[in-house]
């Protein structure tokens, strides 16, 4: 199994920048597929973005695609979200998640609150 733990959200303005990371405990990180998810209130959980195990490979949602940068460091065992030029729809809930691409498991971190003042 893997732990996952997210950090680095919080209170910013339209337009502004946060970086959020998620560190990962356990098995070999480098196993996992990771990404990143959202929910707002009232909304059902939402794929933002993804990373390929060797970090090779991106993905993104339409919504943040040119603004939100996911990377890895696999020697940290971290896989960061670099949200630019931030909007009020972008408030919600972001969770971590690993997904094992052998087993189909997936772990979830407990989340991290984004707020987007306008």
């Amino acid at each position: 199994q893997v732990q996952l733990a997210e950090s680095g959200g919080g209170l910013v303005q339209a337009g502004g920048s946060l970086r959020l990371s998620c560190a990962a405990s356990g098995r070999t990180f480098s196993s996992y597929t990771m990404g990143w998810f959202r929910q707002a209130p009232g909304k059902e959980r939402e794929f933002v973005a993804g990373v390929s195990q060797s970090g090779g490979s991106t993905n993104y949602a339409a919504s943040v695609k040119g603004r939100f940068t996911i990377s890895r460091d696999n020697a940290k065992k971290t896989v960061y979200l670099q949200m630019n030029s931030l909007k009020p729809e972008d408030t919600a809930v972001y969770y971590c998640n690993a997904h094992s691409p052998s087993d189909y498991a997936n772990y979830w971190g407990q989340g991290t609150q984004v707020t987007v003042s306008s």
